[in-house]
């Protein structure tokens, strides 16, 4: 008697509760990529992602940098300015953003700083406060290790000369 060795299958061959998740997989698959894609348990967006769905008006888009920030380089056209570095620290920065979309905890938006990391830290103190649809622009403004960033992907940018 042989028995089969299952590593022996090619791997479109599934059977039973392999092809379930195969099919379950593949469906996540494609619902992420049409809302960003999930990474650590959090959503991620690219930038080029992020401006189509926010001028379709699908995304709010806050850039969450300092104001100084704002009025060197300009903001992403589209996008509310709510600084994560607000005097009452992050609980401030969180009833500012709950301010901005009118307390929708629920409605999508996305968080963009300038190179990633302040938009990580906003991303999830904005989920631990109870919003449930927070995508993190993680190239940032102008680019680092995530990707190359709004600016050099020759996105829109608004001037924000007295913000």
């Amino acid at each position: 008697m042989t028995t089969r060795n299952h590593r022996s299958r090619p791997a479109g061959l599934f059977r039973g509760p392999r092809r379930t998740l195969a099919a379950g997989l593949a469906a996540c698959a494609l619902v992420l990529g049409a809302a960003g894609a999930v990474l650590g348990g959090h959503f991620v967006m690219t930038a080029d992602e992020a401006s189509v769905r926010v001028e379709s008006g699908e995304l709010v888009l806050i850039d969450v940098r300092s104001p100084q920030e704002w009025r060197q380089t300009g903001v992403p056209r589209g996008a509310r300015r709510v600084t994560i570095h607000d005097p009452d620290g992050l609980k401030g920065f969180v009833d500012a953003m709950a301010a901005a979309v009118g307390g929708d905890l629920k409605k999508p938006i996305a968080v963009i700083c300038a190179r990633g990391n302040r938009s990580t830290i906003a991303q999830k103190a904005l989920s631990e406060a109870g919003f449930t649809r927070v995508f993190n622009i993680r190239e940032g403004f102008i680019g680092g290790p995530y990707g190359p960033g709004w600016v050099t992907r020759g996105l829109p940018v608004e001037p924000c000369p007295n913000c």
